[in-house]
């Protein structure tokens, strides 16, 4: 049923749905580029009536692990894949999954079956308590790409450099350019960081913005397109104004719908 992790593997919870498939597939470039292991996750309910409705679960889950697998091995990367079915409830069985993990990946919406208007449930206690980094990716089910697609974080605590670390590798991995967010009132400080930061990471394309107090504000004033958007764990309540609500009328209000958040921390496994 469940196959155990050999080393620190990039997770992603799957459940059927087009948003954990998304976040699988995101999940698996990641993985990709640490040279680490996908390990495929599904949780059951939490509670069955019968012993037939747990194995009809357990089949649904086996089911939806197997289609997102050879998904993923359709694109004919070397990339190896675990899968495992473990008991919920989702979100206690996914931090259980974060002790383990380089990174830990959900869908927007859809996870655990919990899903509220704005965030699934599950994707906010695990950006409140995963012990690793926890990435919820926004399944883009309307619009156009954008040309350039940004990376965007706020250096607001020079203390917090998982935050800026984890903005660069992602910029690296994805090849994507990054907006760094900085106030104007430390504006010295925030150029000579920058200026660091170009020097360590001469391949990113770096560009600073000053006076811009959050991300969330940033996305709410600006039209530019952005993949990423990357907080810190103290500032997880900025994630549902930053992924916007689910459906067409999105567009009306958030430039950013598309945008996926990554919540960057240090995790046990280094």
């Amino acid at each position: 049923m469940s196959e155990k992790p050999t080393r620190a593997a990039v997770v992603a919870g799957v459940d059927g749905s087009e948003a954990a498939v998304k976040a699988a597939q995101w999940a698996a470039d990641e993985a990709l580029g640490r040279g680490v292991p996908l390990r495929l996750v599904y949780v059951t309910k939490p509670r069955h009536p019968s012993a037939e409705d747990y194995y009809a679960d357990v089949h649904r889950g086996e089911a939806a692990l197997q289609a997102a697998k050879a998904e993923l091995e359709s694109t004919g990367s070397a990339l190896m894949i675990q899968t495992a079915t473990v008991d919920g409830p989702a979100g206690r069985a996914l931090i259980e999954e974060s002790r383990t993990a380089a990174m830990i990946c959900v869908g927007s919406v859809g996870i655990g079956r919990y899903a509220q208007s704005i965030l699934g449930s599950t994707a906010t206690e695990l950006a409140e308590k995963s012990v690793c980094p926890t990435a919820i990716i926004r399944a883009d089910d309307y619009g156009t790409p954008a040309d350039t697609q940004w990376i965007v974080f706020a250096m607001t605590d020079p203390q917090d450099d998982a935050v800026v670390e984890s903005a660069m590798s992602e910029a690296r991995l994805r090849h994507a350019p990054v907006l760094a967010l900085g106030d104007l009132r430390a504006s010295s400080v925030f150029d000579g960081q920058i200026e660091a930061l170009k020097q360590t990471y001469p391949d990113v394309h770096l560009y600073p913005i000053t006076n811009e107090a959050d991300v969330t504000h940033f996305l709410k004033k600006h039209d530019e397109a952005v993949q990423l958007a990357i907080v810190g764990s103290s500032d997880t309540a900025q994630i549902p104004r930053i992924l916007g609500p689910f459906g067409r009328h999105r567009f009306h209000l958030f430039h950013h719908a598309a945008s996926s958040v990554l919540v960057a921390r240090r995790s046990a496994t280094g």
